[in-house]
């Protein structure tokens, strides 16, 4: 009789099934020191909205996709950082809710809110879990001086933006009488109230001050209120989902004015919605024009290339990343309470600007850039 193939290989699979047996129990030395550090990133994700969100979060993502090709190494331990995004829907109570689950996931840190009124109510949830918070885009000072070591911010805030917009309006643009209107949120109000002190202080005269909210689309009842005041000069304090129909409807109703507003309307989107009625529109941005940010020109490239065109505030949100791991490498540590002080005493040369934080956490020498809307295109004002 022949022998038995499988009776003659049966020492060879018993022995290679032992060997494979054992490597599945040794794991790779790489894969044994590594470890995964989590950063929150919260934003309006859906809801009109939901494109500054995006643009915040790939702002984010693109951050941690180079901190991961860069190897970085912690305490001894290679780093995988993970990006853990999270929607607020612009909303306030969603926002505190986000923000706890984030807190339940134990991460190492947030970037975010996008917006003052989900970012204040979240911050207090963040402070008393010792995590360390950076906001890429909230612009309200409540923020940062409710006392909470943990809040940072990377843009100039409303203070700031306020009084740079009242003194283009009173001097610039020669405004004596102006109506505001605002959004009744955290931001828009907040800014709109810093304006209006800064324009009264400059001597001008606020003809009327009317609030909306940031859902509605049609204005025609206050902005025929405003006409018959006969302005000079038209502020919003709001986001680009309000101010691009308001701009449309001002060019309706022949309101002899010229039109200003923040940065949450000074995005891409507003064109749109604006139409034609954009063009000679005036807002402003935190900060200076991309073009002319230390690594702009090469952020745009790489930024474009992967998720199309900039909304307003991914450079922001890619530098509260990127600040935020080299506080983390700086006090080699990814614990929020170790990392915290090095973040707060930190020299970091970011996207945007060289970041330096104040004893509020706010961004030290914060620029505000005024532009104009002209052929569609958001020109910056010498």
């Amino acid at each position: 009789m022949r022998p038995s193939l499988k009776g003659a290989h049966a020492p060879l699979i018993l022995l290679l099934v032992l060997a494979l047996a054992a490597c599945s129990k040794t794991p790779a030395p790489a894969e044994t020191n590594a470890l995964t550090v989590r950063i929150g990133s919260v934003a309006p994700l859906t809801g009109p909205q939901a494109h500054l969100g995006k643009d915040n979060e790939n702002g984010a993502r693109l951050a941690i996709a180079d901190a991961n090709a860069q190897n970085v190494v912690i305490a001894g331990k290679k780093i995988h950082f993970e990006l853990v995004g999270e929607d607020d829907a612009a909303d306030p109570r969603t926002g505190t809710i986000v923000a706890q689950k984030l807190v339940d996931a134990k991460v190492n840190g947030v970037v975010g809110h996008l917006n003052s009124g989900t970012t204040i109510p979240a911050s207090k949830v963040y402070a008393d879990a010792g995590i360390v918070q950076i906001s890429p885009s909230a612009t309200n000072p409540k923020y940062t001086h409710q006392g909470f070591r943990t809040a940072f911010r990377v843009m100039a805030n409303d203070e700031q933006q306020g009084e740079v917009l009242a003194r283009f309006a009173t001097q610039h643009l020669q405004a004596r009488t102006i109506a505001i209107i605002d959004d009744a949120t955290a931001y828009g109000q907040g800014l709109a109230d810093e304006f209006s002190k800064a324009v009264q202080a400059a001597g001008a005269h606020v003809v009327a001050r009317e609030h909306t909210d940031d859902h509605s689309t049609d204005f025609s009842a206050i902005l025929t209120r405003i006409k018959s005041k006969k302005p000079d000069l038209i502020f919003y304090g709001g986001m680009d989902a309000q101010s691009g129909p308001m701009a449309k409807q001002v060019k309706t109703l022949r309101i002899d004015a010229a039109f200003l507003t923040g940065d949450g309307g000074c995005s891409q989107e507003f064109s749109q919605l604006a139409g034609a009625a954009a063009e000679g529109v005036y807002c402003s941005l935190p900060g200076v024009p991309l073009e002319k940010m230390p690594k702009g020109a090469d952020f745009k490239q790489r930024f474009n290339a992967q998720y199309g065109e900039i909304q307003d505030y991914a450079p922001y949100s890619y530098d509260a990343v990127g600040v935020m791991i080299a506080a983390m490498r700086a006090a080699d540590s990814v614990d929020p309470a170790k990392y915290q002080p090095a973040l707060a005493t930190i020299r970091y040369p970011g996207v945007t600007a060289t970041l330096q934080f104040d004893e509020h956490g706010d961004l030290k020498g914060g620029l505000v850039t005024l532009y104009q809307w002209k052929s569609g295109v958001k020109t910056p004002l010498d």
